[in-house]
């Protein structure tokens, strides 16, 4: 009984992780209304910006926190490696005495 209870779990943890998973960005290489389409410099600011902006786009439709229409992967590097730059990183912890 107790090994069909930690199977059903485990299931029901897979099927629910498996809905999480993101999807194809139908938009990338597309410009937007201004006829542009974000690349590894804008990422990168979006990146660093994106604390703030999650914050702000809680409370406006108009914000959101990652651009669509972008280049895609320098897009994601760039705003990957922003984020980074915001938060300091793994490197500042394993330098701290335990």
């Amino acid at each position: 009984m107790k090994t069909v209870l930690i199977a059903g779990l485990l299931i029901l943890a897979l099927v629910t992780l498996a809905g999480c998973v993101a999807g194809p960005n139908e938009m990338v290489n597309t410009p937007n209304e201004a006829g542009r389409v974000a690349g590894f410099w804008q990422g990168l600011w979006h990146g660093i910006i994106a604390p703030v902006t999650f914050v702000i786009s809680l409370f406006s439709d108009k914000v959101y926190v990652f651009e669509t229409h972008n280049n895609g992967n320098w897009y994601v590097f760039g705003f990957l490696l922003g984020l980074t730059a915001v938060w300091g990183g793994g490197g500042r912890a394993s330098s701290r005495r335990r």
